[in-house]
């Protein structure tokens, strides 16, 4: 069999077993197993599905689809076998052994993407403790898996040495990298109080995988934040200033996109990064209305919103991608949402009016009277409320202003006092 080392890309084999699934959605699940496998820099060489009652409790497919493997492998000579689901360690041992080359699971290739990916100090350590908390009580089944040298899917991260570690070590070196986390939470809970003080609105970008976020957040802010036509292409949250049509500031950050069955050792990783989701005044959910399962997708994210406690807040729906959507996409929401591309600059000042609307639900509105001399008041309203109409009375020497503001903020007051005062 030819050596990966050899190979620039591996040849890899994908497996799924479906249970208690539709048809079409196992089918889309399994699609979206060789886009992950993709993503990764493999190469799919074979699939091999089968349709039970429930797994295999000892090699998950049963004998029958075992053998059949065991034949793809050497007719294809592939590097790697991918399951559609995470493995027990059990299941995982019996497979190296039948199979004679490496075996991981969907949850270790998400976990691999994750690490190729992550490129700050915070979002590195998150991937590593996500790989170190699934790795832990999986060691006696690793095997093969674990010998592996050289690199290769599902090997990146902490390494060989940390594969080889006991026990002991590794819950060592997971203490370390909470603690060392514990700082970045810290640090962002305390820039969160900053901010909330100065009465800063901060949107955040949510959805599925590859739907278009950090696009959208290049458009909207002039960022310049990886964009790529594949799954997870960004995973180091991203914040921008966005300025609307009149004039009103908003914060805009990028966050990591989910996917179906994402594995709960890398929720748990990030909840902290994942926690600035709670923290924002408006969620802007991407869907990607071209994808054939858009439905499934925006289920999905709405499932780990809820789960993440942040469904009270208020979501603006985008379906993005329009120049490619097909006939039968029909919205599941027509209101608070918006079909727009993120290509199209018409759409996009559409999308910053619809983001004002929203926001101007969640605002009081005023009408107040600046004296010409107040140029502090009238810099400080410009920039932390929505101006709508400006004059200058003549008569009076001050400017008379509309437009809304936070109620619990001190501008608000300020221009509260300045309208009873002149009445």
């Amino acid at each position: 069999m030819q050596d990966i080392k050899q190979r620039n890309i591996e040849h890899v084999i994908l497996v799924g077993c479906q249970v208690n699934r539709e048809d079409e959605e196992f089918e889309q699940s399994i699609a979206e197993l060789e886009s992950l496998a993709k993503t990764a820099k493999g190469k799919v060489v074979g699939t091999i599905t089968q349709k039970r009652e429930k797994v295999e409790p000892s090699t998950y497919v049963g004998k029958g689809k075992v053998q059949e493997l065991v034949n793809l492998i050497e007719e294809t000579e592939a590097d790697l076998v991918i399951f559609n689901d995470e493995l027990q360690a059990s299941q995982m041992r019996n497979l190296h052994a039948e199979c004679g080359i490496a075996v991981i699971d969907r949850t270790q290739l998400i976990l691999d993407i994750f690490a190729s990916r992550a490129k700050s100090r915070e979002g590195k350590l998150q991937v590593e403790l996500a790989q170190l908390k699934y790795l832990l009580p999986r060691l006696s089944g690793q095997g093969l898996a674990l010998s592996r040298q050289g690199g290769g899917i599902g090997t990146r991260g902490p390494g060989e040495t940390q594969l080889e570690t006991d026990r002991r070590h590794i819950r060592r070196r997971m203490n370390e990298i909470e603690r060392q986390l514990e700082a970045v939470v810290n640090h962002r809970v305390r820039y969160r109080e900053k901010r909330k003080k100065n009465a800063v609105i901060q949107l955040a970008l949510v959805g599925y995988t590859n739907a278009g976020k950090s696009t959208l957040l290049n458009r909207l802010t002039k960022a310049d934040t990886l964009e790529e036509d594949q799954l997870f292409a960004t995973l180091d949250p991203t914040t921008r200033q966005l300025h609307l049509p009149s004039g009103f500031s908003v914060l805009m950050s990028d966050t990591v996109g989910f996917i179906q069955d994402l594995p709960t050792t890398l929720v748990a990783s990030f909840r902290s990064t994942l926690e600035e989701l709670k923290e924002a005044d408006l969620l802007l959910h991407v869907v990607d209305c071209s994808h054939p399962d858009y439905e499934q997708h925006e289920r999905t994210v709405i499932k780990l919103i809820e789960e993440l406690e942040a469904h009270s807040i208020p979501q603006l729906l985008i379906y993005n991608k329009a120049d490619q959507k097909t006939d039968v996409f029909i919205p599941t929401h027509t209101k608070d949402s918006i079909i727009m591309s993120a290509y199209n600059e018409e759409d996009l000042l559409a999308l910053k009016v619809k983001i004002e609307q929203a926001l101007k639900g969640m605002m009081m509105p005023y009408r107040s009277i600046i004296k010409a001399d107040e140029g502090h008041i009238l810099a400080a309203a410009r920039q932390e409320t929505m101006i709508y109409t400006q004059q200058f009375d003549e008569s009076r020497e001050a400017y008379v202003i509309e437009g809304h503001a936070l109620e619990n903020t001190s501008i608000y007051s300020q221009l509260k006092e300045r309208l009873l005062k002149e009445s």
